[in-house]
């Protein structure tokens, strides 16, 4: 679970090798394997004209942007446990919120970076508008949040646990 603040992202062991795992992936089987799509490419004629050509090099840059992307975070984590149960919400912990006050209308989510976004459970960052205007607040507590038109939108916290994966 990952938490980012000035620069630092907090990250679980099981985030961590997560991460790692994908830079050493990408550092290396990935390349080599690219590198051999865009010499393919090459070599059948004209690089104007050659979509494969160009679309090899697109991907191959989108890489190295993930590359950098996580050795920038790697190299600012700190590997720490996963946030103890205290009905506190805090990132790394799936929060569960209803709108408006109404108890039928809620929303599970993860509060957590968005690198460690998963497809099971949607993911906000605690430095988004939701994820900072609930993130310290206890169970049975309302927060308040800033909606994109410039409103403000009330929840209450109805559930905080630490995420389990």
């Amino acid at each position: 679970m990952t938490q980012t603040s000035d620069n630092v992202t907090w990250l679980t062991q099981e985030a961590y090798n997560q991460l790692r795992a994908e830079l050493e992936y990408l550092s290396g089987p990935a390349r080599t394997e690219i590198a051999a799509k865009i010499a393919a490419a090459r070599e059948e004629g004209d690089l104007r004209e050659n979509g494969g050509y160009h679309a090899a090099k697109e991907e191959q840059g989108k890489q190295e942007l993930r590359v950098r992307q996580l050795t920038q975070l790697l190299e600012h984590a700190k590997v720490g446990e996963a946030p103890a149960e205290t009905g506190v919400v805090a990132p790394g912990m799936v929060v569960t919120i209803a709108f408006d006050g109404d108890p039928d209308d809620t929303l599970d989510f993860l509060l957590a970076s968005r690198e460690y976004a998963s497809s099971d459970i949607e993911t906000y960052s605690p430095q988004s508008p939701l994820g900072s205007g609930v993130n310290g607040k206890k169970v049975g507590e309302d927060a308040e949040y800033e909606l994109p038109n410039g409103k403000k939108a009330s929840v209450k916290i109805l559930d905080a646990k630490p995420y389990s994966g």
